[in-house]
């Protein structure tokens, strides 16, 4: 992944988290030697597929930046289903007072935690470009055909009574996007 990653950011933190990676190896067979059991070697068929799904896309070819997101979205559902797994083996080592396996296996829940929140960090600060959600952004004003009907006073009455602002009350000059209805589904 860090060989096709296009940003230097995020070739690091592919590089750093591999490294990362090798110390929660070590972890694993301190902690399985501590308790006289194998914690290495168990294939994992759901792991197995989000890094088969994470190869597809170092295969691809496109856009730098689209790649990068790309990257990142698979890299992340590998590190939050780590985060899961560390939590809950984590948790079963608390309640069966294995407080070294406990503090061992918090540094590498800490550290894919970490890991999942640096890809985020480089996904909205360098790879996905500030677009029309920017919070910033003024709100595209509507077309004539959208805004309701002023000419009619009892609309502002039958939003007090539905528990919404009356209209006087909104920010001004910010336009108030047309409320249409829409049916209910039928059920059988």
């Amino acid at each position: 992944m860090a060989r096709k990653a296009s940003t230097g950011s995020l070739k690091a933190a592919f590089t750093d988290h591999l490294q990362e990676t090798h110390q929660q190896v070590a972890r694993l067979e301190q902690i399985g030697e501590s308790l006289g059991i194998s914690l290495i070697g168990k294939v994992c068929k759901a792991m197995q597929r989000l890094i088969e799904e994470g190869k597809e896309v170092i295969q691809e070819d496109g856009d730098g930046l689209v790649l990068d997101a790309a990257l990142i979205a698979a890299a992340q559902r590998v590190e939050h289903y780590e985060i899961s797994a560390y939590g809950s083996v984590c948790a079963l080592a608390e309640r069966l007072g294995h407080a070294d396996a406990v503090t061992m296996l918090q540094e590498t829940l800490d550290e894919e935690s970490a890991a999942d929140e640096k890809l985020n960090t480089i996904s909205l600060e360098e790879i996905l470009p500030e677009g029309p959600c920017d919070e910033s952004d003024e709100p595209d004003e509507l077309d004539e055909s959208d805004e309701p009907d002023e000419s009619d006073d009892s609309d502002e009455e039958d939003d007090e009574e539905e528990g919404e602002e009356p209209e006087d009350s909104r920010q001004e000059g910010v336009p108030v996007p047309a409320q249409k209805k829409r049916p209910l589904a039928k059920t059988k």
